[in-house]
């Protein structure tokens, strides 16, 4: 049996990181009716406002929604999910490659 939670009352099993606030943040925001995610515009702050966006992201998209219950809400946050970490990873490897090559490049010309 489910239990049915009020629109305002978060459930603990929700209250978790989510890579989608925090990768796609302006994006999750306006897809989950969430609008706190706009102050990622502000420069300096958005590098704080990721993980605010990571922690609370779940909690604002469940007070914002429509959901009937966990598991529905759960289902779509994993594919906000699964978008966030691919985007993390294929970033980290970007930016690791980048590095290196400066490195190589760097090396070569002294």
């Amino acid at each position: 049996m489910t239990q049915s939670y009020s629109k305002y009352e978060v459930p603990p099993e929700i209250k978790r990181w989510n890579w989608g606030a925090a990768c796609f943040n302006i994006l999750w925001g306006f897809g989950n009716k969430c609008y706190l995610p706009l102050l990622s515009f502000i420069p300096i702050f958005n590098i704080i406002w990721f993980f605010v966006c990571g922690f609370k992201g779940n909690s604002w998209a469940w007070k914002k929604g429509n959901y009937k219950n966990v598991e529905e809400f759960m289902l779509v946050q994993k594919t906000w999910n699964r978008a966030g970490i691919a985007y993390f990873i294929i970033a980290i490897i970007i930016i690791l490659i980048y590095v290196l090559l400066t490195i190589l490049f760097l090396d070569q010309l002294f």
